[in-house]
């Protein structure tokens, strides 16, 4: 089987550096034989950073990047010299990013914007040199701080794609084939279930110079949520749609059945998603008739805005790009 260029989910163990510890120290040279306390600060520990990047649309670069070891700080010097601080380490990732702790779920961090930078593992604090303890009752101290320890565990990164509008309906609805006549996105297109296995993402035109993004994720069948089919592995893009459009065939056998289950997958996930814009598109109409495009159109919800399109012959995509923009600047 063939291994695919798209990961959006992967585990690395982290380990910020370790804090420098601070110097015991007391001047001497010379002409001081017996200087007071000069001991200089230990340095921090370097941080280990996630980047935003929107060259980036995968987690495929950190496959084989598992263990991220941090640099320590350096420790105080005599003269109030401070140690050095650890280089940080960056690591870029795709918009969309977020990163939890691995054992509790705990999220950490959550990329949004190109250029964003959020600390996931910070470095330990370097300890503070004699010098800083040095009082008018204890000019002579003779302690300093050691250096904090750094942080480390195995973080989980995990992609959800960005877009505007999202894809849903059943393998062979005609998803991929729309994103390949809407954007200059190339999917691949078969007559088989699941021939789309990762998210694919294309750039709609629109009037005037305007742009949309539109994803087109996996095929639902009932039961994703409870992990049927490619289960919580595709539904977690889902959450990050400003307007899913529902895509029903129009050889269904029951077009109100069909947009009830994937609606109720959605709710099973994550209750919040049926808080976004809904649109329905009914693919493949270049084969219906007049009266038969009305019978459909009464079992569709009459709450939510709906089209009939071909993606064959173009039927109704300039007005459902319509429908979508006006949708995503309501």
């Amino acid at each position: 089987m063939e291994r695919s260029n798209f990961v959006d989910q992967i585990n690395i163990f982290c380990r910020s550096g370790h804090g420098g510890a601070g110097s015991r120290h007391f001047l001497r040279n010379k002409l001081t034989a017996e200087g007071g306390p000069d001991g200089g600060d230990g340095g921090r520990g370097a941080h280990i950073i996630l980047k935003g990047n929107t060259q980036l649309w995968t987690l495929l670069h950190l496959r084989y990047f598992k263990n991220v070891l941090a640099d320590n700080g350096g420790n105080g010097e005599g003269g109030q010299r401070s140690g050095k601080t650890g280089k940080d380490i960056i690591i870029e990732v795709p918009l969309g990013t977020i990163a939890k702790d691995a054992e509790t779920g705990e999220k950490l961090a959550e990329i949004l914007h190109d250029g964003e930078e959020i600390i996931l593992a910070k470095g330990g604090r370097g300890g503070l040199g004699n010098y800083n303890f040095k009082t008018s009752t204890n000019q002579a101290p003779e302690y300093a701080q050691p250096g904090e320890t750094g942080i480390e565990g195995i973080r989980t990164l995990e992609l959800k794609v960005l877009a505007d509008v999202g894809l849903v309906g059943f393998p062979n609805a005609g998803k991929s084939t729309l994103l390949s006549v809407i954007t200059a996105a190339k999917p691949k297109i078969a007559d088989y279930a699941f021939t789309t296995l990762v998210p694919q993402l294309g750039m709609v035109k629109y009037r005037d110079g305007k742009s949309f993004c539109i994803a087109d994720l996996p095929g639902i069948i009932e039961g994703a949520s409870e992990g049927k089919g490619l289960g919580h592995r595709f539904l977690r893009h889902i959450e990050r749609n400003s307007i899913l459009l529902f895509l029903i065939p129009a050889d269904s056998n029951d077009h109100k059945k069909e947009f009830e289950i994937l609606r109720n997958e959605l709710e099973q996930y994550n209750p919040e998603m049926l808080q976004k814009d809904f649109v329905i598109a009914v693919s493949k109409s270049d084969m219906l008739c007049d009266e038969l495009k009305e019978a459909i159109k009464k079992e569709l919800p009459v709450n939510i805005p709906s089209i009939f399109i071909s993606s064959l012959t173009n039927i109704n995509l300039l007005e459902l790009k319509d429908m979508l923009w006006k949708s995503l600047n309501g």
